[in-house]
């Protein structure tokens, strides 16, 4: 449970400060965004090395599938775009795709 938190709060951070940086370089946005979306993304990764597992390439893996399901939350919840049927279709197979990474029985 403790590793989902973690994955929760790694993608909010990634989306947070790379949303920062889109807003700085693609959106007109001042440059003192960059600010924000730099320690964004270090807290990001610091969540990151805090999931319970033996292998990054594991963790990193898992992180996918929790990352489109976020950032499909952030589309909804802060750009206000509805996520269509086949985008929520995608972000399930994914989400269920990282829970068998991180939850599938190891020797």
């Amino acid at each position: 449970m403790k590793s989902i938190l973690f994955f929760i709060a790694a993608a909010l951070f990634e989306i947070a400060g790379c949303f920062s940086f889109w807003t700085w370089l693609r959106g007109g946005g001042s440059w003192w965004l960059i600010l924000p979306g730099i320690l964004s993304l270090s807290l990001f990764a610091l969540c990151l090395t805090q999931i319970e597992t033996a292998h990054a390439g594991r963790a990193y893996a898992a992180y996918g599938g929790i990352y489109i399901a976020s950032s499909l939350l952030w589309l909804r919840g802060v750009k206000g775009v509805s996520p269509d049927r086949w985008e929520i279709l995608g972000s399930v197979i994914c989400t269920l795709g990282a829970s068998v990474i991180l939850l599938g029985p190891r020797p």
